[in-house]
């Protein structure tokens, strides 16, 4: 996840007030630049979902896994990562709030000092749960959005009428004073849609948005058409840069966010280089100091069978299962190799990866991607959209 609210105009974002309860002196406003955090637990806790979105990665259906965790095995986790020190638990599903228990557990999660968050589509927040939601100390929900009109977000996301209802539930959230954002995956079929996606934040007031950069995951692996050509992209990062700095001159405090290709942090590095070198330099010490992707160490993944991953796009490796083990030796399993490699991935990498010389910022990108692509996951992220000559495999003039 980087920050471009943060990077660009240098000034601490309201993301950036997150206290976590853990040792350190670790300023608050650069908490997730520290290399030795626990990690932020995304936790799918259920199959059921009432949309149909066509890069569903972990491919939701209109029903629950007969096998999901259990109220009290959901417990018994959330004790586990309490003690463990993770600072997020991030509830996922499928569509989180279609699981009875959501607010039993996330009270729950938050009495063990945990901040507790929610992924949703937004269509099923009414007034009440939306009350719902404040009372049970959840400190924000991500809804999804992947069109900035109801035409494309609609047929996207499988169901007419989402963009309407989830539009409401957003207006819900906020009346139950929630803090609310928006998510939006990036893809040939919506951004087009990004500059009405920006007005509409502006007119409802709404102060974070994700884009996500597409995964070829469960339903995405049906989308690589869906992917864009890097010069695409680059017209994209430029766009979102600049909008950055037009909210800024305006005084509006939107943390602006992209996730899943972390070429993008190299890349405004260089173009802020040319602009204003001084403020590169902070920008490459923040980006040193995140290290990049994250799966496997700063992000974990628990889907509704209680299967732990290294990320929630990777779901083709299994780590173990906290049914069996807490999740707190599972993550820090010496024996498990593939998960001691992604844990040191940046030896691992391979081909431009390699020698690119943004991998103490990069990280070698998203494995899963790679993986996807060419069948092995230290292969090169076929998502990088940097030229040879960028990433120093040219002569160019390496920093």
């Amino acid at each position: 996840m980087i920050d471009f609210s943060r990077l660009v105009t240098g000034k601490i974002q309201p993301g950036d007030e997150l206290r976590y309860r853990r040792k350190g002196k670790t300023p608050h406003y650069l908490l997730r630049y520290e290399k030795n955090a626990r990690p932020i637990v995304v936790w799918n806790m259920t199959r059921l979902c009432n949309l149909r979105c066509i890069h569903c990665y972990a491919d939701a259906k209109d029903k629950p896994h007969p096998l999901e965790l259990t109220t009290e095995e959901a417990k018994r986790m959330i004790d586990d990562l309490a003690d463990l020190g993770v600072p997020v638990l991030l509830f996922s599903g499928g569509e989180p709030y279609m699981r009875e228990d959501l607010f039993e557990l996330g009270a729950y999660a938050k009495e063990k000092g945990i901040r507790t968050v929610i992924s949703s589509n937004g269509t099923l927040i009414d007034r009440e749960m939306a009350k719902k939601t404040k009372e049970a100390g959840f400190s924000y929900v991500g809804v999804s959005l992947d069109g900035g009109n109801r035409e494309v977000n609609d047929k996207f996301r499988g169901v007419k009428g989402a963009f309407d209802k989830a539009l409401e539930g957003i207006r819900n959230l906020r009346e139950a004073k929630v803090k609310v954002g928006l998510r939006f995956t990036i893809t040939a079929y919506n951004y087009q849609t990004i500059q009405e996606l920006f007005e509409l934040m502006e007119r409802e007031e709404i102060n974070r948005i994700c884009f996500y950069h597409l995964v070829y995951s469960g339903r995405g692996k049906k989308l690589t058409r869906a992917e864009l050509s890097p010069e695409e992209t680059r017209k994209i990062i430029d766009m979102i840069i600049e909008k950055v700095k037009e909210l800024d001159k305006k005084g509006k405090m939107i943390e602006v966010l992209t996730v899943d290709n972390h070429a993008d942090g190299p890349y405004l590095y260089l173009k802020m280089l040319k602009e204003d070198p001084e403020r590169a330099k902070q920008i490459y010490e923040l980006l040193k100091l995140n290290g990049g992707n994250g799966s496997g160490t700063r992000i974990a993944n628990i889907d509704w069978l209680g299967n732990v991953h290294p990320d929630q796009f990777w779901w083709n490796h299994t780590l173990g299962n906290v049914k069996e083990r807490p999740f707190s030796e599972i993550w820090y399993d010496e024996n498990n190799e593939f998960l001691m490699k992604l844990k040191e991935k940046k030896k691992w990498v391979k081909g431009r990866c390699a020698s690119c010389r943004f991998l103490e910022i990069c990280g070698g990108n998203f494995r899963a991607r790679a993986e996807a692509v060419y069948g092995d996951p230290w292969a090169p992220d076929p998502a990088c959209y940097l030229t040879d000559e960028e990433i120093g495999l040219k002569g160019a003039e390496v920093k």
